[in-house]
């Protein structure tokens, strides 16, 4: 931290006094910790998982040699040693976060392990999909009793494989409604790090590993109306803009708020996807009954989903101010009629086009207001990415689809020209 750098100029000039000076490097150490500590914690937690790994490995080397009673008691190794060394962490080093972490990354996979050396060992059948359910179900304690992370990212990403493998990658498919039962346990951890450690590494993780998880399984909900799964995800994405645009959020670096990145390339790609003929044509073919679908998995997400979006839009109304509004946050409303035209009507490839537009130009508006690069240079690439699709899907001569991408080009080249020439004017 630069005001750090400058403690010992504002002590010699007596700006402040030692007390305070004290006060200020104690505020920093308790918000930052120390590079030691952090360092600690990594190799804390690489260790722990090489260790299981390593134990792993020798039994396996072996496996075959031993028998029913010896694999059952190397089953349960790992699983008692874990145990036992977070009870002493629990006991003795409760204040010291690189231990919790370790102790409880090591447990995490003893259970695993465990679990599948049981079932292997008696035969016990099962599938993928139910050791990652029970797994699950069995670590997320730990994220509590440990007040662990590092456990609370490896379940978030152990139920997201648990829905994708369940409703995904199996045939026939099975239904995977205990995954929002198990995300929905592991959000009180979440709060608890916005509350006490907001600007912690752990939360940045959290703030990205959330939106992912969210965004990879809430396909898993598509059915017989799988077409209607475009409105949710519209409105998820939107939900997720909103949350990336909330004060504690939009004051943090740009990779750190994985909300409204993801918001904005899910919202994107959705519309590029959609700017092409094929999914209108066969929406407009489709005869769906009425009852079945109010009462679809499908059209109760998306209900769900907008209405959700609506209050957290209606929430940030005190906001609404042309410099303050995020368009990605602002799309799914359009969508949403867009949709119903669609079912009639071909002038939704249009819309769609314009919307992308539309999104691209007020993106590059927002980057020349900032003098930010990085947003000017995405709001071209949004452009271009038409283009290309355009280039795929149209009737156009090659030289009008050269004429496109020479203009794009020049566009790119221009603009990031009069911005840098810019800030070398204001300097």
């Amino acid at each position: 931290m630069s005001i750090l750098k400058e403690i010992p100029e504002l002590l010699h000039e007596g700006v402040i006094t030692q007390q305070t000076a004290d006060r200020i490097q104690d505020y920093y150490k308790s918000k930052k910790g120390s590079p030691t500590t952090k360092l600690f914690i990594v190799f804390g937690v690489l260790g722990a998982i090489l260790v299981g790994l390593g134990i792993i490995l020798i039994i396996a080397h072996n496996w075959d040699e031993l028998t029913r009673t010896t694999k059952t008691i190397f089953a349960f190794l790992p699983l008692i040693i874990g145990q036992l060394l977070n009870g002493w962490v629990i006991i003795k080093k409760s204040e010291s976060i690189a231990w919790r972490e370790s102790v409880s990354v090591f447990l995490f996979f003893a259970i695993g392990a465990s679990i599948s050396l049981v079932s292997q060992i008696y035969n016990i059948p099962g599938n993928l999909s139910s050791f990652l359910l029970t797994w699950m179900l069995l670590c997320i304690p730990l994220i509590y009793l440990m007040k662990s992370s590092v456990s609370s990212l490896l379940c978030l990403a152990g139920i997201t494989y648990y829905a994708t493998q369940a409703s995904y990658w199996i045939y026939p498919s099975s239904e995977s409604y205990l995954y929002w039962v198990l995300f929905l346990l592991i959000l009180p951890h979440y709060y608890q790090l916005y509350r006490n450690k907001p600007r912690s590494n752990f939360m940045i993780f959290h703030n990205w590993m959330i939106p992912l998880s969210l965004v990879i399984t809430l396909g898993t909900l598509a059915g017989k109306y799988d077409e209607l799964m475009y409105v949710a995800y519209m409105a998820l994405f939107g939900i997720l803009s909103l949350i990336g645009e909330k004060e504690f959020f939009s004051k943090q670096r740009t990779f750190s708020n994985g909300y409204r990145i993801i918001g904005s390339l899910g919202t994107i790609i959705v519309l590029l996807m959609l700017s092409f003929s094929w999914f209108w044509d066969h929406l407009r073919k489709t005869e769906d009954n009425l009852n079945e679908l109010v009462r679809s998995a499908e059209f109760l997400s998306s209900i769900v989903l907008i209405a959700l979006a609506l209050v957290l839009l209606l929430y940030r109304k005190k906001e609404w101010r042309l410099d303050k509004i995020n368009p990605f946050a602002l799309i799914f409303l359009l969508f949403i009629p867009t949709y119903i035209i669609g079912l009639n009507s071909s002038t939704a490839i249009i819309l769609i086009n314009l919307f992308g537009l539309a999104l691209s130009v007020l993106t590059i508006l927002q980057g020349a207001r900032k003098n930010h690069l990085g947003i000017l240079n995405y709001g071209l690439l949004i452009i271009t990415a038409l283009v290309v699709c355009r280039f795929f899907d149209s009737d156009m001569s090659f030289v009008l689809r050269g004429v496109l991408f020479v203009l794009v080009g020049v566009g790119f080249f221009v603009s990031n020209y009069v911005m840098l020439k810019k800030r070398k004017s204001d300097e």
